[in-house]
């Protein structure tokens, strides 16, 4: 973040221009919930903003009360507040400035530079042209100024349905940037607003609003995503032809954010919950803030994932392995380790005694010895993993197998000697020996869990959401949805982890980083998510 392509521009500005203050600005539309896409957009605006000693503002674009609700902007505040940062002063909002954007609209009018439109939504596209083919000119193009003014009055006062009518802006229908063949500035809506309820029924567009909210909050870099690259031609022109010559702000942009196997347009995101394929906008399979938030991904592993992939305008797809390094990187030094087991097999060891218990004295951390002890039992009987036991051995198996020795971790080793299955030849336990005072290298070590040291718990794990790298490229996402992106397994988790927090973070041993969820209670066993597996790998424990 610090060496990149905008930090330069700024301080190049600073150079030219030391006594002028940075300002910036992150403006959400309240219609979804925050991704880690729009969290690369926080941290550049914020963290320029801070470095520079200036103020970076909250703007919600409120401009289509159709598609905008209070819940997203109460979503979008506390998802920037949990990221660490902080905006100057009260939220602002583009319905604050309505009243002035309406006078800059008559202005522009006055000016003959916009015209009431009567074509429908796709008479306008098909007279817009193409890449290849120029515009053509609307037949209410060269309407007289006073016609116009009393039109647009009346779509304000809501003389006219909605669709009939829309104010364009008057520039060039052969201009070879199709956003300049004069684009629509206002359309009508009759839906009430959150903000100014149903005080407006014409409301403006981004491109027109975006740059005066800009020019009027003082912002001196306005930056974007390359999408907009083209947008920048109109946003001249608006503050050219409004008088903004003061030091307008200037737009740059910057190639947003592509994640493997991830979908993050908010449009079909809507569609996966709407589709109950997922739980919502906080389900733990999407990388929305809230949906990471609660698999259980700190802030600092996000900024960190920010830092990483950078700022260029160089469009690229980020391999998700990045984003998971960072929290594994994250939770490691902070993680005490545990065991558990997620699908166990129970393990009799015939030469102990019934009521044998021993105790062992382990790290919490093996880095962090400031994280002190604790005592695990070993007893005759004990849960293993059930990946780690095989019927039959494989070349590089450094499991359980008949026959074969393996070390239990912080303990002794044992050899399978038989396996007792029930009627349907499913595997009841596995008999075993273990050796007391024999050390041999070269061994397999798996993880263990005492039945009389253990409690059941549920574990909620989370994989890819598509099998395909680039699900927003494809004709039909839906198709890559991956069905195995959520299973729940019972299992067991050392008793200890009962007593402790919720929302702790652990590693368990040999499986991966965890986060608690729930208390046990009557209803409930404790809950645990899934936050990252310890391998560069997505396993789905089938």
């Amino acid at each position: 973040m610090n060496n990149n392509f905008i930090n330069k521009i700024i301080k190049k500005s600073i150079l030219k221009n030391p006594h002028d203050k940075i300002k910036t600005r992150f403006p959400p539309e309240p219609n979804g919930y925050l991704h880690i896409g729009h969290a690369k957009s926080i941290c550049l605006n914020f963290d320029i903003a801070n470095k520079y000693n200036g103020i970076c503002n909250l703007r919600f674009d409120d401009t289509n009360p159709k598609k905008e609700k209070i819940k997203y902007i109460d979503s979008i505040k506390k998802d920037i507040q949990w990221l660490g940062f902080k905006w100057h002063k009260k939220p602002k909002y583009t319905s604050n400035y309505f009243n002035k954007l309406y006078k800059y609209a008559v202005q522009l009018i006055k000016n003959n530079l916009a015209y009431v439109e009567e074509l429908n939504k796709n008479e306008i596209k098909e007279y817009r042209g193409t890449l290849t083919k120029t515009g053509k000119d609307s037949p209410f193009r060269n309407r007289t100024i006073e016609e116009n003014l009393i039109l647009f009055k009346n779509m304000k006062l809501g003389m006219f349905p909605e669709g009939s009518m829309c104010l364009r802006a008057k520039i060039n229908m052969k201009s070879p940037y199709i956003i300049l063949r004069d684009p629509v500035l206002y359309r009508i809506i009759f839906s009430e607003h959150h903000q100014t309820k149903n005080k407006w029924c014409i409301y403006p567009m981004y491109d027109f609003a975006h740059c005066i909210a800009d020019a009027l909050e003082g912002i001196t870099h306005s930056l974007c995503t390359l999408e907009f690259q083209d947008n920048r031609q109109l946003y001249k022109w608006i503050l050219k032809k409004l008088h903004f010559i003061n030091k307008p702000p200037k737009q740059y942009e910057f190639s947003k954010l592509n994640l493997e196997h991830t979908i993050l347009s908010k449009r079909k995101l809507k569609k996966l919950i709407n589709s109950k394929l997922v739980n919502g906008w906080g389900d733990p399979r999407l990388h929305t803030i809230s949906g990471l938030r609660n698999k259980g991904y700190t802030k600092n592993s996000i900024q960190m994932f920010c830092q990483k992939i950078g700022i260029t305008k160089q469009q690229s797809i980020v391999e998700l392995s990045l984003l998971e390094a960072c929290i594994r990187k994250d939770l490691n030094m902070s993680s005490p380790r545990r065991m558990a087991v997620i699908n166990p097999i129970k393990i009799i060891i015939t030469n102990l005694p019934e009521n044998h218990i021993e105790y062992f004295n382990v790290f919490n951390h093996p880095q962090v010895k400031e994280m002190g002890t604790r005592k695990i039992l070993f007893t005759k009987e004990i849960y293993i993993e059930k990946e780690d036991f095989s019927q039959k051995d494989k070349e590089s198996y450094r499991g359980l197998v008949l026959g074969k020795k393996v070390r239990l971790k912080y303990a002794y080793i044992i050899k399978a000697k038989k396996i007792l299955k029930d009627k349907k030849n499913k595997i009841n336990c596995i008999l075993c020996k273990y050796y007391p005072k024999k050390i041999k290298k070269n061994i397999g070590i798996i993880h263990w869990i005492s039945i009389k040291n253990s409690i059941p718990a549920q574990f909620q794990l989370f994989d890819i959401l598509f099998i395909s790298k680039n699900p927003e490229k494809q004709d039909d996402f839906m198709q890559s949805y991956n069905p195995n992106s959520y299973i729940l397994k019972k299992g067991y988790i050392e008793y200890i982890v009962y007593q402790e927090k919720v929302n702790q973070t652990y590693q368990f041993e040999r499986i991966g980083y965890f986060l608690k969820k729930t208390k046990k209670n009557k209803k409930k066993i404790i809950s645990f998510n899934r936050i990252v597996s310890l391998k560069n790998k997505h396993r789905s424990f089938i």
